[in-house]
């Protein structure tokens, strides 16, 4: 029982020490990114094609950034969010294509906490019956 209840606590210690251990800059890096997937944040998204010199698409909106998918990882896909209307791009990387992400304006940003988002909607979806 004794075991038990120190391995109890080291899980429950664990995440503490962990966040703890995050620099200011990483934090503030983390929430900007969670801020931005939520659509909170303007940004600029150009993809720029280096042999001929020339921008293939430019983006600039309330913009997520989605690349880690294993399948496919020269693929981005950039969401917008245009009021409750919602925008899905497909770009494909290669040896002469390349992004840029600029974020457009500032935003304030807790470095002291991680944010924590809930959204039941998402545990709980909406069920259309045909």
């Amino acid at each position: 029982m004794k075991k038990f209840r120190l391995v109890l606590l080291a899980l429950l210690c664990l995440p503490m020490l962990i966040i703890a251990w995050c620099t200011d800059a990483e934090i503030a890096s983390h929430n900007l990114s969670k801020k931005s997937d939520y659509f909170e944040i303007p940004r600029r998204v150009v993809f720029y094609n280096g042999i001929t010199n020339e921008y293939i698409l430019d983006i600039e909106w309330y913009c997520s950034l989605w690349w880690w998918d294993s399948y496919t990882p020269n693929e981005i896909r950039v969401v917008c969010r245009d009021g409750s209307w919602y925008k899905k791009h497909f770009l494909w990387l290669s040896d002469n294509v390349t992004y840029i992400v600029e974020q457009i304006d500032d935003s304030f940003v807790d470095t002291d906490h991680y944010k924590v988002i809930f959204k039941p909607s998402a545990i709980l979806p909406s069920m259309e019956i045909r």
